[in-house]
């Protein structure tokens, strides 16, 4: 048995909406290609020069992540920057073969064994398949023979609870223009003679990747979105970025901050938080001359503002954040500690919302208790 066992009723429900402010950066990567562009360009807004990141690119990381760590992954990523996606029919197979079709009158079920019948199917589906409880999923498949008459029960896609808009670097960035061309030397011919070729290889020189999510409390119970699912976000974003931005042109990626606002009424949130963060031009150099993390410094000044205006309405706050950091909040340096409780952004997060209302995470010692306890999640 996993560990949510939605089939037998032992099902929790998310109470709290949930708001993310998840940051991560790059240097010398492309972080999103766009395939349209004829050579996989990095998508760039063409009037503010910043940098964008999919949602879909974002999901696919989560995605390989939970299937990294042992959880049931219903949508594999197969090839390509986004699409080219399959699904794991097997996940949804293997719960209706546990059915008797001769056990349903399937032509007048009352709504009474409707609802019986979809959580027999889709409580063991939704347990398995993590993915499809954070981001949902298209349900399109052929019944045919065996389940024929299934289908007409059962959601044609589920609307997932965990929604990210797509991220935008802080600032405008630059291409490095001396990848766009670059030749690699091989030895061809019996004369060990030397040739080349281009790879259009386009790269951004650095960016500071700033995404905006939300964990819907109403929407989550449609796919049995658990309290256990939402706290593993809490490190399966930074250990996603960490462990699946090894290709070749993602190589370089690496995650800043995460900020998990837990509200504490029902139906609100702040709304906009990642819009809140900019850079501190005065302690950061020239945005043409950022080359690294250490490079810049990221005020905070507003998003703590925020927070604090709203505290009466917040749970609590949970944050990671990098120990190269620097952040500022209303001219004053928070200083970059080891990561952990040290750090000045924490201060001022408790001086915010409340020292018991901060949470500090621990990526890795908080990730060991997120494991499937089943393989099959």
């Amino acid at each position: 048995m996993s560990e949510h066992a939605y089939a037998d009723e032992e099902y929790e429900s998310v109470e709290n909406r949930s708001e993310i402010v998840f940051c991560y950066d790059a240097v010398d990567a492309n972080p999103n290609g766009n395939p349209l562009s004829g050579a996989n360009r990095p998508r760039i807004d063409p009037r503010t020069e910043q940098a964008i990141v999919t949602d879909v690119r974002l999901k696919r990381y989560l995605r390989d992540q939970l299937d990294a760590d042992g959880h049931g992954v219903y949508v594999r990523n197969v090839k390509g920057e986004e699409g080219n996606q399959a699904q794991r029919w097997e996940l949804l197979e293997n719960c209706l073969k546990s059915l008797d079709p001769d056990d349903w009158d399937l032509g007048d079920l009352d709504d009474e064994e409707e609802a019986e019948l979809r959580e027999a199917v889709f409580g063991a589906f939704l347990d398995a398949a993590a993915d499809v409880r954070y981001f949902g999923a298209t349900m399109s498949m052929d019944m045919q023979g065996t389940y024929e008459g299934f289908e007409e029960y059962l959601p044609g896609h589920f609307t997932g609870p965990v929604q990210f808009s797509p991220g935008k670097t802080i600032h405008a960035v630059n291409e490095n223009e001396e990848y766009n061309s670059l030749t690699s030397v091989i030895a061809t011919g019996s004369d060990k003679e030397q040739g080349g070729f281009d790879l259009d290889d386009h790269r951004i020189q650095y960016g500071f990747i700033a995404f905006h999510g939300l964990v819907d409390e109403h929407g989550a119970e449609d796919t049995k979105l658990a309290p256990t699912d939402v706290e593993r976000l809490d490190t399966l974003c930074w250990r996603a970025i960490k462990n699946q931005t090894i290709s070749r042109s993602k190589v370089g990626q690496e995650p800043r901050l995460y900020l998990r606002v837990e509200y504490a009424d029902e139906g609100f949130h702040i709304g906009g938080l990642s819009r809140e963060i900019g850079v501190d031009k005065a302690a950061s150099e020239p945005v043409e001359e950022i080359r690294t993390v250490r490079d810049l410094t990221v005020d905070a000044t507003t998003l703590i503002g925020r927070l604090n205006r709203h505290s009466d309405r917040i749970e609590r706050v949970r944050v990671a954040v990098s120990d190269v950091l620097d952040l500022t909040a209303d001219g004053e340096h928070l200083t970059a500690g080891d990561g952990t409780e040290d750090h000045g952004f924490h201060d001022a997060l408790r001086e915010a919302v409340g020292d018991d209302a901060v949470d500090v995470i621990d990526v890795y010692d908080e990730a060991a208790g997120t494991m499937p306890t089943t393989s099959g999640d």
